[in-house]
């Protein structure tokens, strides 16, 4: 930890701080605590940091007694929280909280990132009960520079992978979407059926599909807070 940055007081509000209120160690916490364990899904969740500062990071909680290493059955690196790091889901859940409830819609917007959007919502993508046979969603977002239009989730029995190049599956639903329109239905300031009735939002897929793929999508696990500010 750099020693400029520090507060220097006894006060345990500013030795806490000290650990997790450096740059972007929040959001490394958010993604420990939704589960990511290994060194790229973690880095999909905070897809505009360096892999060297986020080294960096998990080195400075691994010091700090938050996380713990340790080696995978394919030899590599994983990482888990400790009791101290598991206690800090409160005070992280609590500040995503806030954030929804206060930050206003035009703010919450502005930064959309394809990226993060499509990784939330394939780790909360729920289907239940899984599909027989496997199912491709497609999602395409028009607006976008041609690398970043197209993603695609691959569902089976086994799990949902998320595909940034074309899986060479069939595809079973296409989801046309304005980036905008989805973020907002995902953060649920808007509603689904409402962007699909605005056009903002298309979903292609036999009818029985249709519903199903709509009742997989969860929302973020923020959406539930009431909004104090539009």
């Amino acid at each position: 930890m750099d020693i400029k940055n520090l507060y220097g007081q006894f006060c345990p509000v500013s030795m806490a701080s000290e650990v997790i209120c450096t740059r972007w160690t929040p959001l490394v916490m958010r993604e420990l605590l939704c589960g990511s364990i290994r060194f790229n899904d973690i880095r999909r969740g905070v897809p505009r940091m360096s892999p060297t500062l986020l080294s960096k990071r998990l080195k400075e909680l691994e010091l700090a007694g938050v996380l713990r290493t340790v080696p995978s059955a394919r030899g590599t690196q994983e990482y888990h929280l400790t009791p101290a790091g598991e206690e800090l889901r409160p005070l992280i859940i609590g500040i995503g909280n806030w954030g929804q409830r206060w930050i206003e819609s035009r703010l919450s917007l502005r930064n959309l990132d394809p990226s993060l959007l499509m990784w939330d919502i394939r780790r909360n993508f729920d289907p239940d009960p899984r599909p027989e046979r496997r199912c491709t969603i497609q999602f395409l977002y028009p607006e976008l520079p041609e690398a970043m239009r197209d993603w695609w989730l691959v569902v089976d029995r086994d799990g949902t992978d998320l595909c940034r190049v074309d899986p060479g599956f069939d595809v079973d639903i296409l989801i046309t979407a304005d980036l905008r329109a989805m973020t907002s239905v995902w953060m649920g300031m808007n509603r689904l059926v409402d962007e699909i009735e605005t056009g903002a939002i298309r979903i292609d897929a036999p009818p029985g599909l249709e519903r199903q793929v709509k009742e997989w999508m969860k929302l973020s696990v923020f959406a539930p807070q009431q909004r104090m500010v539009d």
